[in-house]
């Protein structure tokens, strides 16, 4: 199981600022606004050969005035009880607030480790500031400069200290681990009892009752496989969730510790804002993917030009990744589950396929000649040979070319086009590598 970190703090104390620099990427929107952080904040970290996910709680304030307080404390409240450890971010320029002090209170009472970080700490003299953060009772402040980088690696070798090690589950090889995703209330829990024939998840018309990635093996209808299943009673008295905030949280887990994510959608509503954010971490998470329209016998109009626009619509909004089974389904009813888990299987056999070297290349060269890259700067690119990359977690190709770096994206999409014309790959990504022959 892949450790979890969020990032908590109030507005403004360079939590954007942080993630980007623990993930290496660029990715979050940085400015001197309040809550700009709008973009979804998920990204991987890696320090001393081990790999954490790190979460930005600060993407899901919502901006306003009235309820931005309680909007965040919502945000620490949950991501205390989905993450493994807490990094809460001060600012010693700005120093102590009462805010701040609020939220020590809630991280106080939680079992969680609790990292206090001291941003913006810029020179020496500032670390002196950093002492009035004792008062908050989380213990010895780190302090980093999230922008320029300082201290930065004494708080990662912290962060490794203080999580769990990485037991890994003893689960078999060669079995897919299928994981039912979606936004709360599209059907997951009923589509597992209704794969499994037991009501061992509770079904409830509130949303958000489920908690916790646990794995379970089935072997029913002849199919043999783990449900990575994130199941669990949610305690009632928490917070009012934000439910966008918690079903992201709750879907990174068991989303990376699966082989293929069944994706519920719900036919009454159509696809959501959220069930893209969804989407994205299965993509970023190089996952393959079942869409299940779930609730099928809700809709009164189930012909053909409706089921077409239907995927249509699908199709256009998760694009350019459009190579993936969609299937209108009923957990109630039970119409068309055992379809899903046969396509789940697929799918995953798809993500294991081999192709040999020379059916690769008799098919893929006369294409790559038909349509040879564009020539940049008047020079002409050629490409003689591909291969199948052994032993990669999804089916990767490399094509050797005489300039590589010349290929660029719209050429590589050509290329994984003209693969999945030629073998059924439905359902999985796949990577294009251009490498110097």
């Amino acid at each position: 199981m892949a450790n979890l970190v969020a990032i908590v703090g109030r507005p403004n104390v360079g939590k954007s600022t942080l993630f980007n620099r623990l993930t290496k990427s660029r990715q979050a929107i940085v400015s001197d606004e309040a809550g700009t952080t709008r973009d979804r904040q998920y990204g991987k970290c890696e320090w001393s050969g081990r790999e954490f996910s790190v979460v930005d709680t600060g993407g899901w304030v919502v901006n306003s005035d009235d309820i931005f307080e309680e909007e965040i404390r919502k945000q620490v409240i949950i991501a205390t009880e989905e993450a493994d450890l807490v990094l809460f971010l001060v600012d010693v320029i700005n120093g102590l607030t009462d805010w701040d002090e609020d939220v020590a209170q809630i991280l106080r009472r939680t079992k969680l480790p609790v990292i206090l970080v001291a941003n913006k700490t810029d020179n020496n003299n500032q670390q002196y500031y950093a002492a009035e953060f004792y008062k908050l009772g989380l213990g010895d402040p780190y302090c980093i400069s999230a922008a320029t980088g300082s201290g930065t690696g004494d708080l990662l070798d912290e962060v490794l200290k203080r999580l769990k090690k990485d037991t890994g589950e003893i689960l078999e090889e060669g079995i897919p681990r299928f994981a039912v995703v979606g936004r709360p209330n599209a059907g997951k829990s009923s589509i597992i009892n209704a794969f499994i024939g037991e009501d061992r998840n509770i079904v409830t018309e509130i949303a958000g009752t489920t908690r916790d990635s646990i794995y379970t093996r089935y072997d029913k209808f002849g199919f043999d496989f783990y449900l990575v299943d994130t199941a669990g009673i949610r305690r009632k008295n928490k917070v009012t969730e934000d439910l966008e905030f918690y079903s992201v949280m709750r879907s990174i887990r068991a989303i990376e510790n699966s082989d293929v994510c069944i994706l519920m959608l719900d036919a009454t509503r159509g696809i959501e804002a959220q069930d893209m954010n969804i989407f994205q971490l299965i993509q970023k998470n190089n996952k393959s993917l079942v869409v299940v329209v779930n609730k099928w016998d809700l809709v009164e109009d189930k012909t053909q030009k409706v089921i077409d626009t239907f995927e249509d619509a699908i199709r256009k909004r998760m694009a350019p990744f459009t190579d993936f089974p969609i299937i209108f389904a009923s957990a109630l009813t039970k119409q068309r589950i055992y379809k899903v888990l046969e396509t789940a299987k697929d799918v995953y056999l798809h993500r294991t396929a081999k192709i040999g070297t020379t059916k690769l290349n008799e098919t893929m060269l006369p294409l790559i000649e038909a349509y040879p890259p564009p020539s940049i700067k008047g020079k002409y690119i050629k490409i003689k040979y591909c291969s199948q990359v052994p032993n990669t977690q999804i089916p990767s190709f490399v094509f050797y070319a005489n300039l590589p770096q010349y290929v660029k994206e719209p050429y590589k999409r050509f290329l994984e086009n003209k693969i999945r014309e030629n073998w059924n790959l439905s359902g999985t990504p796949v990577n294009i590598f251009i490498r110097q022959k």
